[in-house]
């Protein structure tokens, strides 16, 4: 029996090999190029899970014939970092290259990068890190700034099949497994090859014919690929909201259910909703507001599965009301325009007057504590009493 995994089996060892990639290999693409020059380079490979990352690094170590160095940002630490300082300096004595590759770079602090970059610098060790986070909040600046960073794509569905067929080929299990299995498996694989592998392989040594009931109980429940704290994350919910900013209602209650379905916090999503009312609704419907401040009381109350119809009937309103930003546009501006003037003195006529001396003194003098009341004179600082800070659109009112 074979103990080495399907996935690790399969791994390409060129970059004609790699499939689903396009953008960053082929004529003219970025790692082609830096093979045809012959000469590495730092790099950031930022991507999902199971996109090739490491294979891609140990792809470009062996067209440098480098000496390639593999560690884990989780497991490693300082000994293992001058341990590689060490290898890398016998390498140059040796006329070998070192390219070093750090999985999960992300996961590295900041003294531990900033460890790496005298040698980076040097050009004693060629860095690769593959990061499934934002390498722009995780990667220090003097190191992004000395690498290449290249985004690495999930898989598309079709790339997928073409990985899936590639292995049973090397199986020779081409009669065992049904067209559907492995439509169905490339579906759940969510753009990650290694998983795809991963359950076809389970799948083969669970029944000689394999059709999709066996791929669901090799596969279980696939989670879907969201880390609250991660990019998906954040890029979802921006999708969300632009969605509703855009009044696609179809759009914004697919990624309201993506949330839901990843088991993010609805209260996060209801608070969400309570400021795109008032940020992008605003003026244009004033009961936006109060209808996503309910939603919010009411997802606290009612909790899930329920508080999804209610999401769902916010989302709906939202995305179909008029949008208006004249009161988001206007605190904006009033925020800038008090954040340069801070210490401008408020007009005389408007301060209180507490005593016989700040009443002599003009504090105060004309106002009139009455309905209606309107005085012509100017009511912010001298400095800035030309500033128009509400500009309200042509169809708004001027005043509630």
């Amino acid at each position: 029996m074979n103990r080495v995994p399907l996935a690790e089996r399969m791994r390409p060892t060129k970059l004609s090999e790699v499939l689903g990639q396009e953008d960053i290999i082929g004529e003219g693409k970025i790692l082609t190029e830096i093979v045809k020059n012959g000469e590495p380079v730092n790099l950031i490979f930022w991507g999902p899970p199971g996109t090739g990352k490491t294979t891609l690094a140990r792809i470009l170590a062996r067209e440098f014939k480098a000496d390639f160095v593999e560690i884990s940002a989780v497991t490693a630490g300082k000994k293992d970092i001058e341990e590689v300082v060490s290898r890398a300096k016998l390498n140059w004595n040796l006329k070998t290259r070192t390219i070093l590759f750090v999985d999960e770079i992300h996961r590295f602090n900041k003294a531990q990068q900033d460890a790496f970059l005298p040698h980076v610098e040097s050009g004693l060790i060629t860095l690769i890190g593959a990061t499934t986070e934002n390498p722009s909040f995780e990667v220090i600046s003097p190191l992004l700034s000395r690498s290449r960073v290249v985004v690495v794509n999930p898989l598309s569905k079709d790339a997928i099949v073409k990985v899936i067929k590639r292995a049973i080929k090397a199986e020779n299990a081409g009669k065992r497994v049904t067209k559907k299995a492995i439509d169905y498996l490339a579906e759940l694989s969510g753009g990650d090859a290694r998983s795809a592998l991963g359950d076809l392989e389970l799948a083969l040594s669970l029944s000689d014919k394999i059709d999709e009931s066996i791929i669901i109980e090799a596969a279980g429940k696939k989670m879907p690929g969201y880390d609250k704290k991660g990019d998906n994350h954040y890029d979802t919910i921006s999708a969300f909201i632009k969605s509703m900013r855009g009044s696609d209602t179809d759009a914004a209650l697919y990624y309201l259910a993506r949330m839901v379905q990843a088991g993010e916090d609805p209260k996060f999503i209801a608070r969400r909703m309570v400021i795109f009312a008032s940020e992008d609704i605003g003026l244009a419907g004033n009961g936006a507001l109060s209808l996503a401040t309910a939603c919010f009381q009411a997802v606290e109350r009612v909790g899930m599965p329920e508080s999804g119809l209610i999401l769902a009937h916010t989302c709906i309103a939202l995305s179909k009301s008029k949008k208006n930003r004249d009161s988001a546009d206007a605190w904006y501006k009033a925020l800038d325009l008090a954040k340069k003037s801070m210490n401008e003195p408020v007009p005389t006529w408007l301060r209180n007057a507490p005593t016989k001396l700040m009443k002599d003194l003009g504090y105060g003098k004309g106002q009139q504590w009455t309905s209606g009341f309107h005085l012509d004179k100017n009511y912010l600082p001298d400095s800035i009493k030309n500033e128009k800070i509400f500009t309200p659109h042509p169809e708004m009112p001027h005043s509630a």
